[in-house]
């Protein structure tokens, strides 16, 4: 199957969970949990909709390896590994808040091969493929073209633990009078592709998992966003800045002056 062939499945089964929470959380929640803080939340549709994304995959592409948010996965010897966040913006679904996604991300040896973030509250779905651009329900996307940082509207996350939470706070006295304002929707899928389409100028976070980024990384680059470590280290993922190429070393810049007071 071609890369075409896999965003076909990753977008079916994404739109099709997705709406199954959606209308699960409608009904109510009757099971919600913690899991590395207190403000870690995971839900009976965090569980219920990996486990429906992942056993559908095995049947499908038995071969591949899966790698899941909750604990779902399977090691594969196709070269092709799936990354799933069945719910992300976990703390937005359980506030009935819109803000949350299905992201499915499929990699190959050379990266990021085709990605989709499927928010159902929005009826929004965000689409790529490496090499063929990004699209938001069909239709092409790219990324804003604004240049100066006055002017840019910049989004961030804040992780579930209290001291990393401080330190990424104090960065803000630093920064906020020097960009147009600051969002914080907390889905970090949702947030590269928002950048993707020009809803934000920027987009970047730490600590996160290859699950937050695994399809909305993807969408952002296709989307013409450079897509890179906030320090300029080698990327890994798990520290990422997004945004159009006149303000990524803008934005870099910024935050090392924020990181050294």
């Amino acid at each position: 199957m071609n890369a075409t062939d896999l965003l076909v499945i990753a977008r079916d089964l994404a739109i099709r969970v997705g709406d199954i929470a959606l209308a699960g959380r409608r009904k109510g929640l009757t099971q919600v949990d913690t899991k590395s803080t207190t403000t870690d939340m995971v839900t009976e549709y965090d569980r219920s909709t990996e486990q429906e994304i992942v056993s559908t995959l095995r049947r499908l592409r038995p071969d591949d390896s899966i790698v899941g948010e909750e604990g779902g996965g399977h090691d594969g010897t196709s070269g092709i590994t799936w990354y799933i966040d069945p719910i992300d913006g976990t703390t937005n679904f359980l506030y009935d808040l819109p803000m949350w996604a299905v992201s499915i991300g499929a990699h190959d040896a050379d990266g990021p091969l085709c990605g989709v973030v499927y928010a159902p509250a929005l009826r929004e779905t965000f689409t790529a493929i490496r090499g063929n651009g990004a699209h938001l329900n069909g239709r092409s996307i790219s990324c804003g073209s604004v240049t100066e940082l006055p002017q840019a509207l910049i989004a961030t996350g804040f992780n579930y633990s209290p001291a990393n939470r401080l330190v990424q706070a104090a960065r803000f006295p630093v920064i906020i009078d020097k960009i147009r304002d600051v969002r914080r929707f907390g889905a970090a899928s949702l947030d590269l592709c928002f950048v993707a389409c020009g809803r934000y100028d920027a987009y970047f976070e730490e600590h996160l998992f290859p699950w937050d980024t695994a399809a909305g990384a993807l969408i952002a680059s296709e989307a013409g966003a450079v897509v890179g470590s906030p320090d300029g280290r080698e990327i890994d993922r798990s520290a990422i800045l997004a945004s159009n190429s006149a303000l990524f070393t803008q934005i870099q810049d910024l935050l090392f002056r924020a990181n050294s007071m």
